[in-house]
């Protein structure tokens, strides 16, 4: 039996199986994009603090005891 010989409606068969299938689901990407911007500028600030930064002087105690 072929299926253009069913006594169903083809128009009603495919509007069944559309509301069957289940719906795409797509994530939003703005929170992905604010991560990364966040990551982006946190990274950027770090190495401009860590190359800006004065460089670290440490006097030892003996050395400058009376001697």
């Amino acid at each position: 039996m072929r299926f253009s010989d069913s006594t169903l409606d083809p128009i009603a068969i495919e509007r069944a199986r559309g509301l069957l299938r289940t719906p795409r689901r797509r994530d939003p990407l703005w929170p992905a994009l604010v991560a990364a911007t966040a990551l982006a500028l946190t990274s950027v600030m770090f190495a401009a603090v860590a190359v800006l930064a004065p460089p670290l002087q440490t006097e030892h105690v003996a050395a400058s005891a009376p001697g």
